[in-house]
């Protein structure tokens, strides 16, 4: 990884930020099966070495599931909703900061900015009531995770952003409320305009019977966006892919 900055989109809302001098993971979901789902490709192990941060964006359990997190380094820094915490540190994490939408940490060469996330807040056994949040990472480039969200208000706020990973589809047949599909998806793109745009939350987990066209709301999203906002380099990966941020 260059210290340009390397972004590697890992699956599902998974993606290792390598930036400054520290190493990024979103939302680890790195199992072959979780609960009824089951991966496409399994996770290069490779990948994960060297994480000094992780970002969990709500506690639905594709996005906060312990197992995957027992592959990463225990002495990672944390960031997870308020409410969630002790779920981490009875895991052995020893540095686990609760946040909510408006923090700001800290980080070092980094910053993250804790942002808001339009989707159901949730519990699960362990924790309390939660909020979903989105994160920006903030250095020498700047990168959007936004977790699971639908359109909000506030989306034109985020401030410049050299690039967006934004949801564009889900793991079944029907999408939910709180969720982007590859249409709202473009609108949310004209709304923050960043530099590069990948689509992730796709493709990657399916029931027992795989559908064919896992690719496609990728597919729509980049075909929409070159109308929406031409101006943005939409770049679809395959699991496993990166893409340097100049």
């Amino acid at each position: 990884m260059t210290s340009r900055g390397t972004l590697t989109w890992l699956g599902h809302s998974c993606a290792t930020v390598s930036l400054d001098g520290l190493v990024v993971i979103t939302d680890p979901a790195l199992r072959e099966r979780i609960i009824h789902l089951r991966r496409a490709s399994p996770v290069d192990g490779a990948l994960l070495d060297g994480v000094d941060v992780i970002l969990v964006s709500h506690v639905h359990y594709d996005h906060l599931d312990l197992p995957s997190l027992d592959r990463l380094d225990r002495g990672a820094q944390v960031l997870v909703p308020t409410g969630a915490g002790g779920l981490l540190r009875r895991r052995g994490f020893r540095f686990v900061r609760e946040v909510v939408p408006g923090d700001e940490v800290d980080l070092g060469s980094l910053t993250v900015r804790v942002t808001h996330a339009e989707h159901a807040s949730a519990r699960r056994l362990g924790t309390s009531k939660t909020l979903p949040v989105g994160y920006v990472i903030a250095g020498t480039r700047s990168v959007y995770f936004a977790g699971d969200t639908d359109l909000f208000g506030a989306m034109d706020s985020l401030g410049a952003l050299d690039v967006a990973l934004l949801p564009v589809a889900g793991w079944g047949p029907r999408l939910p409320a709180g969720h982007l599909d590859p249409a709202r998806a473009a609108q949310a793109l004209a709304l923050i305009r960043p530099r590069i745009a990948i689509p992730i939350h796709w493709g990657t987990y399916a029931p027992w019977r795989r559908p064919a066209g896992l690719d496609t709301p990728a597919r729509e999203f980049a075909q929409i966006a070159t109308t929406v906002a031409p101006e943005v380099d939409v770049r679809v990966l395959r699991p496993g892919q990166s893409c340097v941020l100049d």
